[in-house]
């Protein structure tokens, strides 16, 4: 990518540079931090959202907003209504479950993360920035205890915030969140280090059931987390992905289906919870209710590690390699693997591969054989590709802290929404600990004459352009569909696991006749259609495009109710069709077919040249979106991606979008990376049994390099140059849709100012452009300029520097590839004068114009379906051959032309790569054991006939318990569809009660608080630290490393001499818990008397509203398990 105007040198390139994490980077992420950890607190008034002055600071929550801003309040837990349909709302992800409201509490802790305790110390604030905090409320403090620091908050109330006011007391409530993943049923604590007891040289794995289940947590909300979880990670948590039905279909039963679910769901909770530690497989295990479901807990954690749902990132997978014996005079093999470009898929492919081949460090080597090693091969002399900040000359940042550096974006800008799926919400806020900006849709439009657009002809034309966008999308292909499984929908949002008495596999029931079970569903999977932007890229305005329009009326009623006027002559019967231009060409566009609708718009409506336009505004602002015009754009496919945006607010990296590629090839430790290493060719043998290496590349430097894998994650932009050849050629079918995909092209231009003369405020502001020919009504006329500055970026709160990004879209953007910048700065600065007329505009102080088309590592910006493109290219695109895997934005057909979708393609290649190598996810025989039926003993017998049993209490299967059991020889029970029957009927009464007040309170615990187990969370790896450099020191090994118990002995020691001072946060901590337990118990029994006569009287209420068809009599007074408190399994008793 090519630059002019500023001489700053490039201080991405190999060295090290300490913008990135600013002090003390170095153990990013050697803090083990558990999935253990304390219950918050419950979110009171008196609770300051963490910051500093106008810093807000946000845990990494998917049940959090993506971003606060400053004035907008304390930030409060808030749920969304989860409809039939499971929707949720764009900036809150949480949810109903049952009709009961939950929502996650927030951090207690007041630490920023790792890479970010340095910025407490600075006191200048930018509106709308969020720091993300530790996951999981624990305190990753590097080298000394943070102060208490002043937070003001935005009603000037100033409270001192010491880390006592975070670490807050336990108080056990159902109905909040907690987090402690291990059960409290554990006596013993596990140590703060989660790493895998299997995956410690010569230990045994320790499973044990519902050991990640937390024990004083009601099934209503665990259940709740577990599906947003899955939610949070692109997987439906009512049904099987479709790799998992192929895996699993041999296998299981249809009830299983729902037991897999339930256990996959769970695994999803841990890590989005803490994904700064990897999952292991015995927290995995620990998430089945019963030891013989361990198999399929296995199976999850194995397929959501292998494709990237758990476990990937900037994190540590321990090996579990053995180190076998050393042969004298015989060196050990070790295949190598190439990952060509060090953009976000070769990173996130080499990192995850990293992850994958420590996991299985058993299978990864065969005897004498050394895991594999990975290479990536750079052209530039940095990371990143097309994600690249360029650092500005003057580095005195004036609008952010000072250990940021101030940059320009000259590639990618925008992320498009955290919430419900984006890898990066784990990369940015779980992990790296990178502070953003969230973004507001408070754009306005200037016309090209400098005046503002009113709000309401913009709002008018706007509903006409989707209107005939609506039009035009009947014509878009349908989506693919895909054989899945849907579990049992009701049991899982209450988090019950069903019955299983075996059966057959779901393969034998749909390749027979016999009916399926009662709630299981085989469907063919689909994406909903939903009102969706349709380019998840889109970050200017996005369109709310619905299913369709309504065929009942015409396109002239249409236009009257959205406030138009229609023409002397013109009548309400009048409509468009768009079927003769559809259907003229064998490669139909967007942008021919869209001009049709307005041109015959145009006929029934006075449209003026104003309107024009505005309605090419949009054209452009689509222009931008898939960096090609819209005559470029198939009709059919443009937007194949629909219905896979995430949600959330879109955001911008404060200090530079850079920071997430160079903290992906820095932690937790550097990858190795060759830069300036240009590849020329690349000969391969697609022979799978060949002898020797498969690929062998020859880099244009001269350098060789032979490996038995390559990945290519070269843009698609170079293949179609042909600058990479291939001996021998690629095949057709893979050569044929790389000329068939579309490659486009979009520019900015960057302008840096000494004093901002716009709005600071305002994020973005549009700018129409007049046509070719003066106020022309010929839409053609505007096709060539409406792109030209069409959109302005305010980045003064993420550069540092008051800078505005100019958009160069569609035809403008080969227009400021072939214009010389003193004219673009003159033709810009000139519009620039129109617009803030009353403000003096002076010349930019520097300027920096991309152009990304003369970049031979680029050769354009990212991919877009172009007319001859058919459906499925972009999978064909990543289909591997023979040694060759393919990665990148454009091999992503759910997310192109967007960074996470380049990092989800890199962790898609990552799982190809390791599954040719190491065979497909291997699957126990039998999966799931045989239940053990017990059998009555006459010693059982005689204790359950000395078993007191309260009266009334009722069966699972509805028959009273002192019938069931008559002198410990039990009774003939009734059939078991009955049994189901009355016990689905049960549930419903279980569900009425819940939906409408809730779990029955819990006796409260004790507070169990320990102030120096509080102290030794905080302080265990700074003092490891120490110990670990004496060790050094007095051994003069440098690897020595100081044992857990000296590392114990040492933090007791530093205890007992701490300060008052330092103790008294801890010693806080632990008398509140006292007194909130104290509270809690003095109230328990008034609530629980309440809440049984509540229960009893919904009870008696539903049974008279849904009388069962065997009567009521014996279930008016009967109670639940749940509803005797005694447990929190749907069981009677």
């Amino acid at each position: 990518m090519f630059t002019t105007f500023s001489a700053t040198p490039d201080a991405d390139a190999i060295d090290e540079s300490p913008f990135l994490f600013g002090h003390s980077h170095d153990d990013l992420l050697s803090i083990s931090m558990t999935h253990e950890g304390t219950h918050p607190k419950p979110h009171t008034p008196n609770t300051v959202s963490m910051g500093l002055s106008g810093f807000t600071y946000g845990q990494y929550s998917e049940s959090n907003p993506s971003s606060i801003h400053f004035g907008d309040g304390l930030s409060e837990p808030s749920g969304s209504h989860m409809s039939a349909r499971e929707d949720r709302d764009g900036s809150t992800s949480s949810g109903y479950v049952n009709g009961q409201e939950h929502g996650h509490a927030p951090s207690p802790l007041q630490y920023p993360h790792p890479l970010r305790h340095s910025l407490l110390s600075d006191s200048s604030t930018a509106a709308g920035v969020i720091y993300p905090t530790d996951i999981n409320s624990i305190a990753a403090s590097h080298t000394s205890r943070t102060p208490p620091i002043k937070v003001e908050t935005p009603d000037t109330h100033v409270k001192q915030m010491g880390m006592s006011h975070f670490n807050s007391a336990i108080k056990n409530d159902a109905n909040k969140s907690s987090t402690p993943e291990l059960s409290l049923r554990r006596k013993k604590s596990n140590s703060q280090n989660r790493s895998s007891p299997s995956q410690i040289k010569g230990k045994t794995a320790d499973f044990r059931a519902n050991s990640s289940i937390p024990a004083e947590m009601s099934w209503a909300e665990f259940a709740r987390q577990c599906i947003l979880a899955a939610e949070s990670s692109r997987l439906n948590p009512f049904s099987l992905h479709p790799g998992e039905y192929k895996l699993l279909r041999e296998h299981i039963t249809h009830a299983q289906v729902t037991i897999y679910l339930n256990i996959r769901n769970a695994i999803l909770r841990l890590w989005t919870r803490n994904p700064l530690v990897p999952v292991t497989v015995e927290e995995a295990c620990g998430c089945a209710r019963e030891k013989r479901y361990f198999g399929l807990a296995k199976v999850a954690y194995q397929w959501l590690f292998r494709n990237g749902y758990i476990n990937f990132g900037c994190i540590e997978v321990p090996s579990t390699a053995s180190v076998p014996p050393r042969s004298r005079g015989k060196p050990r093999s070790q295949r190598t693997i190439l990952v060509v470009g060090a953009g976000m898929s070769g990173l996130g492919c080499a990192r995850h591969l990293e992850g994958l081949f420590a996991h299985n460090g058993e299978r990864s080597g065969d005897g004498d054989e050394m895991p594999p090693k990975i290479i990536v091969l750079e052209a530039r002399p940095r990371v990143g590709g097309r994600v690249y900040s360029h650092p500005l000359r003057n580095q005195n940042p004036a609008t952010i802290p000072r250990q940021h550096r101030c940059t320009a974006e000259m590639g990618a800008q925008i992320v498009t929404g955290f919430e419900h799926g984006n890898p990066l919400n784990a990369l940015i806020r779980g992990q790296l600990g990178i502070p953003y900006h969230g973004l507001r849709d408070n754009t306005i439009l200037y016309d090209h004459d400098g005046t503002v657009v009113e709000k309401s002809q913009d709002s008018l034309v706007e509903k006409l352009y989707n209107d005939v966008l609506e039009r035009a999308s009947i014509y878009r292909n349908k989506p693919a569909t895909f054989r899945t499984v849907e579990g049992d929908r009701s049991l899982i949002l209450f988090g019950r696991d069903p019955s299983d008495s075996g059966g057959a596999s779901i393969s034998t029931l749909e390749n027979s006749n016999m009916p399926l079970p009662a709630n299981a569903k085989a469907t063919a999977s689909t994406t909903e259609e939903k009102p969706s932007s349709g380019v998840e890229k889109l970050a200017g305005r996005a369109y709310q495009l619905s299913a369709g329009f309504n065929p009942n009326i015409t396109a002239a009623q249409a236009a009257v109710t959205m406030g138009w006027q229609l023409k002397p002559g013109a009548f309400t019967d009048h409509s468009i069709s768009l079927d003769a231009i559809a259907k003229s060409s064998l490669y139909p566009t967007l942008g021919q077919t869209m001009d049709e609708g307005l041109r015959q718009y145009q006929s029934m409506l006075g449209l003026k040249p104003k309107d024009l336009r505005l309605l090419n505004w949009h054209h452009a602002n689509l222009e931008y979106a898939n960096a090609a015009t819209v005559n470029q754009l198939s009709l059919s496919g443009w937007d194949q991606d629909i219905g896979n945006e995430f949600e959330g607010e879109h955001t911008e990296i404060i200090g530079g979008y850079q920071q997430v590629p160079r903290g992906l090839w820095q932690c937790p430790s550097k990858l190795d990376i060759r830069f300036n290493c240009p590849i020329k060719t690349v000969q391969y043998n697609a022979q799978p049994e060949s002898a020797g290496k498969a690929v062998k590349v020859i880099c244009r430097n001269g350098e060789v390099f032979e490996a038995d894998r390559i990945v290519l994650t070269t843009p698609l932009g170079v293949l179609k140059s042909g600058s990479v050849r291939f001996d021998p050629a690629l095949p057709e079918w893979k050569q044929a849709v790389i000329e068939r995909m579309g490659f486009g092209l979009l520019n900015k231009v960057i302008l840096v100012y000494e004093q901002a003369f716009w709005e600071p405020d305002r994020d973005m502001f549009g700018l129409l452009n007049e046509a070719e020919h003066w106020e022309s009504l010929n839409q053609h006329d505007y096709s060539s300029r409406r792109g030209r500055f069409y959109l302005f970026w305010n980045c003064i709160k993420t550069s540092g520097r008051p800078t505005l990004v100019a958009l160069m879209a569609g035809d403008a953007a080969h227009y400021a590839e072939a214009t010389s910048n003193d004219e673009l700065i003159k033709e810009v600065t000139g519009r620039l004068k129109k617009m803030f007329a009353h403000k003096t505009v002076p010349l930019p102080s520097e300027t920096i114009v991309t152009r990304w088309r003369k970049d031979p590592f680029a050769c354009g910006s990212y991919s877009y379906v172009g007319p001859k493109t058919q459906t499925g290219d972009y999978d064909v695109m990543a289909r591997p051959h023979g040694p060759l895997h393919f990665a990148g934005e454009a091999t992503c057909g759910t997310h192109p032309a967007t960074v996470h979708g380049a990092y989800l393609s890199g962790l898609r290649a990552a799982s190809e790569v390791v599954e040719s190598m190491m065979g497909p996810i291997q699957i126990p025989s039998p999966l799931v054991e045989k239940k053990v039926k017990l059998e009555h003993t006459p010693y059982t017998a005689s204790l359950e006939s000395k078993r007191k049993v309260s009266n009334g209490v009722i069966g699972l299967n509805g028959v009273k318990v002192e019938d069931t059991i008559t002198n410990g020889t039990p009774v003939p029970t009734p059939d078991r569809t009955a049994r189901q029957r009355d016990e689905d009927y049960e549930a419903s009464i279980i569900g009425a009660i819940l939906n409408e007040i809730g779990e029955r309170p819990i006796k409260p615990g004790r507070a169990g608080v320990n102030p120096f187990l509080l102290y030794t969370k905080d302080y265990w790896y700074i003092c490891k630290g120490e110990c670990d450099e004496s060790k050094r020191k007095a051994s003069g090994d440098p690897n020595a490393k100081a044992s857990r118990e000296e590392i114990r002995v040492a933090l007791g020691l530093r205890w007992r001499t701490e300060s008052a001072e330092i103790k008294k946060p801890y010693l806080d901590q632990t008398q509140n818990a006292r007194d909130d337990a104290a509270a809690s118990a003095a109230s328990f029994k008034d609530r629980v008397a309440t809440w049984d006569q509540e229960a009893a009287r919904i009870r008696r209420e539903y049974i008279r509203n849904n009388p069962p068809p065997a009567g009521i009599e014996e279930l008016m007074n009967s109670r639940t398990a749940i509803e005797l408190g005694a447990g929190k399994r749907l069981r009677r008793i």
